[in-house]
């Protein structure tokens, strides 16, 4: 028999909805970000100025809109789903849930995606304010002469940094439902180890 009590709960049904679209959208905003790093490395030693007059112009240009704009949508449903799940109680209003506390002080569910949040949130700041202008300059053909290899030198270094903090900014979303515990070797591990298999990836 089908249980028709999940449709009953208007609250836990419209947290799923923007769980599952937080995903959806991060999903885009990383796998655009891998595709366009895959594009900029071939590239990063081509010489002259013919590189922004081709088809990739417009196919990185296409990519780079897809990370800016699936980036903040991800970030706003982030924080939308932050304070639904840990700053929200269902019939009490706003204040710290649960979730959020662990007796007086926070939980380590909290404090991981406290962590995955902060890594993102330099990776968005890093896509919107350093890599998108240099790249849209370089594209659009702005840049001048002089500066073409310092704006491609920037482009590359940012787009793969971000890439690679994506290592342990997912393992901080992932942690709180499958690890669980917290502590200063555990986010060093997450740090370490998720910033070399992007690195690794990102070499390839």
């Amino acid at each position: 028999m089908i249980d028709g009590m999940a449709l009953s709960d208007i609250f836990s049904n419209l947290q799923i909805l923007i769980r599952w679209s937080h995903v959806l959208v991060g999903i885009l905003w990383l796998g655009n970000l891998y595709v366009l790093n895959s594009l900029i490395a071939p590239l990063r030693n081509a010489a002259g100025a013919q590189l922004e007059n081709t088809a990739n112009s417009a196919l990185m240009l296409r990519a780079l809109n897809w990370i800016r704009w699936s980036a903040l949508l991800t970030v706003m449903l982030g924080v939308t789903l932050l304070v639904m799940t840990y700053f929200y109680v269902p019939g009490a209003g706003l204040g710290p849930s649960g979730m959020f506390l662990d007796g007086r002080s926070m939980s380590s569910r909290a404090l991981w995606i406290f962590f995955g949040m902060a890594v993102a949130m330099v990776m968005f700041f890093n896509v919107w304010f350093v890599a998108e202008p240099a790249l849209k300059k370089l594209l659009l053909g702005r840049a001048a002469s002089q500066e073409i290899s310092f704006l491609r030198r920037r482009t590359v270094g940012s787009i793969r940094a971000a890439m690679i903090l994506s290592g342990p900014m997912l393992f901080g979303m992932l942690a709180p439902a499958h690890y669980g515990a917290i502590n200063f070797a555990s986010v060093l591990a997450a740090m370490i180890l998720g910033s070399l298999v992007l690195w690794g990836l990102a070499r390839i």
